[in-house]
């Protein structure tokens, strides 16, 4: 089983992954058998009735209850061991435990937005500790997103207006993958986080270096901390840096110059156009492009949104 996994399957990093992955192989290698094995009779059966001669008539047969009674218990008994053994894992999937580390999960397009119990926030990196019980609750500013990681064998829908929730715990240190399966939009594939998994105690340091979140980095200047914001919220997926086109305008060379909107009008770009197009992007629309940015207001402090405009100044 372990070189079946190894072969076909991502590695499984979580403690629930083996209940998954042997009921898996469960369902697909009994099909297998039965398959090969209806094949077989199959085969059997056209070569001991084929027809011998061309005065041979074949025989009305109308019915033969022991094996009518056969082929309907046999698929009926593998359902109920499915649907049981379905239930189970199921259940164990969904009930959390008690001391389960709660983490605020927050999706929209095209970015994971991960909220601790201290405050700190990150974008596209979800932190937990090893061998801990981990709990997300899961919600989307926009449309409806779907929590993928392959390694762990979760996967949830993450849909507005509502809460949904799912928990893990990682086996070991290391990084695993998150992707979105719902489609979001126009850059739904590039909607992928990491999973950062710590031991107990690099954890509690990094929870701590962290708290409150959307501050400054001392060491950092204005531009370089924008920088690093624009990568953190997903703002590179659609506005490229180097005149590319992309779902957004370019930010290249796009400081002081003028922008054609969709209802025709002129707009210079300055510090407060860019402003208004993080805190209210539909206000405002450059023509060609589609109207499906979401407004960051609320989730960027000033402080945030400056840093970004002093790095887009830089890209002229």
């Amino acid at each position: 089983m372990e070189a079946l996994n190894d072969l076909l399957l991502p590695p499984a990093k979580s403690t629930l992954a083996h209940q998954t992955d042997t009921l898996f192989w469960f369902v697909h290698l009994s099909g297998l058998v039965l398959t090969i094995g209806l094949i077989g009779v199959l085969i059997y059966f056209v070569y001991k009735y084929r027809r011998k001669s061309e005065d041979e008539v074949t025989p009305l047969i109308t019915h033969n209850n022991k094996l009518e009674v056969t082929w309907s218990v046999i698929p009926l008994i593998m359902v109920l061991i499915v649907f049981g053994w379905g239930y189970q894992v199921f259940m164990e999937q969904r009930v959390a435990p008690d001391d389960a580390y709660e983490i605020n999960v927050t999706g929209q397009k095209w970015i994971w937005q991960f909220t601790y119990e201290n405050g700190a926030r990150t974008n596209g990196e979800l932190h937990v500790p090893a061998g801990r019980p981990v709990k997300l609750i899961m919600s989307s500013n926009d449309v409806i997103h779907s929590f993928y990681v392959p390694d762990y064998r979760i996967k949830q829908d993450v849909v507005p207006g509502r809460y949904t929730e799912l928990w893990f715990t990682a086996k070991e240190t290391g990084e695993s993958i998150v992707f979105c399966t719902e489609y979001c939009g126009t850059s739904h594939s590039d909607m992928t986080a990491q999973v950062i998994v710590h031991e107990e105690e690099e954890f509690d340091s990094w929870l701590a270096d962290n708290a409150g979140g959307g501050s400054k980095p001392e060491d950092l200047a204005p531009a370089e901390w924008g920088e690093q914001l624009a990568t953190e919220w997903a703002c590179t997926t659609c506005h490229s840096t180097d005149g590319t086109s992309m779902t957004g305008p370019t930010w290249q060379g796009v400081f002081e110059s003028e922008e054609t909107l969709t209802d025709g009008s002129t707009v210079t770009v300055d510090e407060n156009y860019l402003r208004e197009s993080i805190l209210e992007p539909s206000a405002k629309v450059v023509e060609g492009y589609p109207d499906v940015m979401n407004t960051y207001q609320g989730q960027l402090n000033d402080d945030q949104i400056n840093a970004i405009i002093e790095y887009i100044k830089t890209l002229n």
